[in-house]
Formats: structure tokens, C-alpha cells, sequence
């Protein structure tokens, strides 16, 4: 892909579906286990956690389904 110029096209194509599917994830993981507004006004800190948590397992996902294919 170097030698062809299309490295820099193909890093983008990939960082653009990994951005996709991450924050598609994290969108459903979050309507899913139930993770709203009202228990980000009420909990913080539980709010902060669960996010992280689902955060990292959407990277992980990612991680695993494009990036390392």
C-alpha cells in the first residue's frame, strides 16, 4: 500500500469504521445496561465507572474486529 500511495487512504478508511462501530457500541451497551441522564445526575461516580467499563469493552471489540483482523 506504501510503494502504491494508498496507505494514508486506507488508515483513514479504517480509523473512519472503527470511530463508527465504537460509538455504536458504546450507544447500545448504554441503552442496553440501562445508563441515562437521571443516574448520571443522581450517582456520579457509578455514572463514571459504568461508562469507562463499557468504553473499554467497545475498544476492545474494536480492537479485536478491525483493527488487529
Amino acid at each position: 500500500l506504501l510503494t502504491q500511495g494508498k496507505l494514508y487512504q486506507h488508515c483513514a478508511e479504517i480509523d473512519t469504521q472503527a470511530q463508527q462501530m465504537f460509538n455504536t457500541l458504546v450507544s447500545q451497551m448504554t441503552k442496553s445496561e440501562n445508563i441515562t441522564e437521571q443516574l448520571k445526575a443522581k450517582n456520579q461516580l457509578e455514572w463514571v465507572q459504568r461508562m469507562q467499563n463499557i468504553e473499554a469493552r467497545a475498544r476492545e471489540i474494536v480492537c479485536h474486529d478491525i483493527i488487529f483482523k
